[in-house]
């Protein structure tokens, strides 16, 4: 360890475990607490707002494996040439226990399978997407500690008393921490949703919008830390673009949304319908616009 760095984040020397006849890995493990959260946070919400946990739930299984199969699909494109994994064996592209989740394909897949159920249901979907916004942020937050795991992802070199060591990198071997720089900052988003939510009025999905403006704010940043391998544009990484590009578009809805189209008049109101499997919703007045 450099003599600079008073006190540093030790890695685990492995993500993977044998209990009997069983392989845990770690990386999958925290994929299923993040999942686990974001459904309970969300179906909170939605039972408070009247609604039924039945419609969670079967929106989550379907969310989950299109977000799955998306995010790697985003990342097999995006790190073709840059992921050696995917091409060791026939079953590389698919093998998501070794990490190589590209965030930017699973939360739309996943929105779109889960927003065709909740309108099947005859619900509003802008109205799900508001009550899941703080639980998918938090599943981001709880999914990064498998990069933890799989010492992955990490940022520059740095002597920052909160760095992180990585096994197997020589004398300077402690950099950014970006898996804890992101869970503390998307912790931080949930509180402040949850606070914005119950504190304004907003015109449905607005919260969604601003839960996207607010994971991209630092993933911009973090992509400037992260020195992983990946494709540049421009000098800068790909996913920079990509979230930056991301953080335009979701101000920009915000903006034209909450305030410009809200101003305008209307002469439609969405409304919560009953779900099929349980009771009518029952939302509070002028929650659902």
């Amino acid at each position: 360890m450099s003599a600079a760095v008073v006190a540093s984040i030790p890695s685990p020397p492995q993500g993977i475990f044998h209990v009997g006849p069983l392989t845990i890995h770690m990386y999958g493990v925290m994929l299923l607490l993040a999942i686990a959260a974001c459904v309970w946070l969300t179906g909170i919400r939605w039972v408070r707002w009247g609604g039924d946990w039945d419609l969670v739930y079967t929106t989550a299984l379907w969310g989950v494996v299109a977000g799955i199969v998306g995010a790697r699909a985003y990342h097999d494109i995006t790190s073709w040439n840059q992921d050696q994994a995917i091409h060791d064996h026939w079953w590389g592209v698919f093998a998501v226990w070794q990490g190589g989740l590209g965030i930017w394909g699973g939360i739309p897949l996943g929105v779109a399978a889960g927003a065709l159920v909740v309108r099947r249901s005859g619900n509003s979907v802008r109205l799900m997407m508001d009550a899941a916004a703080p639980g998918l942020l938090l599943a981001q937050g709880i999914g990064r500690w498998g990069n933890y795991w799989n010492q992955e992802l990490y940022g520059r070199h740095t002597t920052l008393p909160w760095a992180l060591e990585i096994h197997g990198k020589g004398a300077a071997h402690e950099y950014h921490p970006t898996f804890l720089y992101e869970f503390t900052w998307d912790v931080l988003g949930v509180l402040a949703l949850l606070w914005i939510d119950r504190r304004f009025n907003l015109r449905r999905p607005a919260l969604f919008a601003l839960y996207v403006v607010w994971y991209t704010t630092f993933r911009t940043y973090e992509e400037v830390l992260r020195i992983d391998p990946s494709n540049h544009l421009a000098g800068m990484r790909i996913n920079f673009w990509v979230s930056l590009g991301v953080w335009i578009c979701a101000v920009a809805f915000f903006v034209w949304w909450q305030l410009v189209r809200r101003a305008a008049p209307s002469t439609r109101t969405a409304k919560p319908r009953p779900v099929r499997t349980g009771p009518r919703m029952s939302v509070p007045k002028g929650r659902v616009r």
